[in-house]
């Protein structure tokens, strides 16, 4: 039996330690600026990426190339301009713009071809889109034929050629230049049915291929 007497209780009292209210507080603090563990989520499981959820990019489409060659559709009008006589109107598309609209209304309506040297500066893209702002809803075959402006000699534009029998042959360097009785031609800023008529006048030859264009503007 252990007898405990006031000095052992004293002792004990010594050597307990005083928790004061400021300790309470500095223990508060401690524990409030530790910091807390959060948990994550899960990682998803790894996946092939979506194609359509990629980024597309926000170029504008390219003109529709389509547009150049609508007007060929009138080739297969019943005046068998296919089989008849052509109608070939060289331009440019530095040309004035009142003088380009007019031969572009003027070609519709005869069912002629508006023929160009090349691109217009080195771009399809740029040569697609003023073509387009060109014709508009109107229906006019359009080519890009350099060798043509070889084929019939033209040295500015606008002129005129107009053939028999609507046959095209291969370029002058082969030696196959259409000969002068089977076209003629004329340049000058006017007119559709003032060349035609100028042609008409100037080749007898022609005359009736002439006529035939020349009714269709009169209608």
């Amino acid at each position: 039996m252990v007898t405990i007497t006031e000095e052992d209780l004293a002792k004990a009292r010594r050597d307990t330690p005083t928790i004061a209210e400021e300790d309470v507080r500095r223990i508060q603090r401690q524990h409030l600026h530790q910091p807390r563990f959060v948990p994550q989520p899960a990682p998803e499981p790894n996946t092939s990426p979506r194609i359509d959820a990629l980024p597309k990019p926000l170029t504008p489409a390219l003109p529709d190339l389509s547009a150049i060659a609508r007007g060929y559709a009138a080739a297969a009008a019943p005046d068998g301009l296919s089989m008849g006589p052509s109608l070939l109107i060289f331009i440019s598309l530095g040309m004035p713009p009142a003088t380009l609209a007019r031969l572009t209304q003027q070609a519709a309506q005869a069912q002629a071809t508006m023929v160009l040297r090349g691109l217009s500066g080195h771009s399809l893209r740029e040569t697609v889109v003023q073509v387009q702002k060109l014709i508009g809803a109107q229906q006019v075959a359009v080519q890009i034929d350099p060798q043509a402006f070889d084929r019939y000699a033209i040295q500015r534009v606008p002129a005129f050629v107009l053939a028999r029998q609507g046959g095209r042959p291969a370029t002058c360097a082969s030696g196959s230049c259409p000969p002068p009785t089977d076209f003629a031609s004329a340049s000058g800023d006017v007119s559709l049915d003032y060349a035609l008529e100028h042609l008409r006048r100037v080749s007898p030859g022609l005359e009736r291929e002439a006529g035939i264009f020349l009714a269709r503007l009169k209608r």
